[in-house]
């Protein structure tokens, strides 16, 4: 294992460099707040979102902010080499090679956590007899689940997501000046194609994203969910992303597939876990938030220009906007006789997606009228500015 575990950290014996690595502050800025206390952060995401690389950047930025290279460790406990060591027993070899003593502090960066049976019960063990901090990154919700709530009091969660608008520029090495806002809309247009998803944003290849969401189905969804047949869970996301930013028919998704209302709605949950969709309920009372149908968008517009193509450029908008207000609101969809908003707010903010065009009048006069302490329409990609005040 010594020798595996030099691998993981060329830091040991060399300056680390990680030039090639595109820093995403926001997060980092978060990441660094979390140094100063005790708790496990876990990084969690869709598969391939950036949480390695940002593991790697906070270990550059400790060791030159002085913390020895040895009282560091990364390691991604997939490895075939570790499936027959637990967490703990890594972690004692580690302190066994750098002759560290249990009060002596150290960081571990652990990736791809979920791989180890029982890894709540390893790590809260690790937490109360070690002096430690700790990143551990997984890219399933399910499987992070704290059935014992081993970790409660424990452990902080930040969810990384694919790059938003002004990332993608960044990345892309793009800076537009106010002069020159109307190139916004054809950046966007070219960020529904690419998506947010680093490596892609850099190198841009279809066959990378096919082979993705190919990874995260049979990994993540058929593999540790035990489903034989592979082609159903397949054609299941082909429907979803074609019903993406629409109210979505488990009953009816079943029917096209041939599977039981009660599989449909399994098979949905297990995507959502994953990160590879996202979930809207309606607005309204309680039965009304769980009986009516949950509008579905992707997380990542690459993914669905994959099965989408150009085809209603309307609902890439709404599915970005949507990304945008994620996780910021409690956010539901409205829906009074058969007229749609695309989102309200828990603290009645009403918005509505338009890309270049105009609410039809319909829509307009619920706009109008519905209750709202603000109110918002977007009808460009110059305006999206206007929902960093929501």
């Amino acid at each position: 294992m010594k020798e595996l575990l030099y691998q993981y950290n060329p830091w040991w014996e060399e300056a680390p460099d990680n030039k090639h690595l595109k820093p995403r502050e926001k997060y980092l800025r978060e990441l660094r707040s979390y140094l100063d206390f005790r708790q496990i952060v876990v990084l969690t995401g869709l598969r391939r979102v950036g949480k390695t690389t940002l593991m790697k950047l906070i270990i550059e930025e400790l060791i030159i902010s002085g913390i020895p290279v040895n009282h560091i460790l990364y390691v991604s406990l997939d490895d075939y080499l570790l499936h027959k060591n637990n967490i703990l027993e890594i972690v004692n070899e580690f302190r066994k090679v750098h002759k560290l003593k249990i009060e002596e502090k150290i960081y571990l960066f652990l990736d791809e956590v979920t791989y180890k049976e029982d890894f709540h019960t390893q790590l809260k063990n690790i937490y109360d007899s070690q002096n430690t901090k700790s990143f551990v990154a997984s890219s399933s919700a399910s499987m992070l689940r704290d059935k014992k709530a081993s970790l409660t009091g424990r452990a902080i969660t930040l969810e990384i997501k694919p790059l938003d608008l002004d990332e993608y520029l960044f990345f892309k090495g793009v800076t537009i000046k106010k002069r020159d806002h109307q190139l916004y809309k054809s950046y966007f247009l070219e960020y529904c194609r690419v998506g947010g998803l680093p490596e892609n944003v850099l190198n841009p290849n279809r066959e990378y994203l096919m082979n993705l969401v190919d990874d995260i189905i049979q990994k993540d969804i058929t593999a540790f969910h035990a489903i034989k047949n592979h082609q159903i869970v397949r054609d299941y996301f082909t429907l979803l992303m074609e019903r993406s930013g629409k109210q979505l028919s488990i009953n009816k998704i079943g029917k096209i597939l041939g599977i039981s209302p009660d599989t449909s709605k399994r098979y949905l949950g297990f995507f959502e876990s994953t990160y590879l969709i996202h979930l809207l309920p309606r607005w309204g009372k309680i039965n009304k938030k769980i009986l009516s149908a949950k509008k579905i968008y992707a997380s990542d517009l690459g993914i669905k220009y994959m099965f989408m193509g150009e085809r209603d450029i309307g609902s890439y908008f709404e599915n970005y906007i949507y990304l945008l207000l994620r996780n910021k609101k409690n956010l539901y969809y409205l829906y009074e006789d058969t007229i749609e908003i695309d989102f309200y707010t828990e603290d009645k903010i009403l918005i509505e997606s338009k890309f270049y065009s105009a609410l039809n009048p319909k829509q307009e006069k619920l706009f109008n009228q519905y209750p709202a302490n603000k109110k918002l329409v977007i009808d460009s990609v110059e305006k999206l500015s206007a929902l960093n005040g929501v």
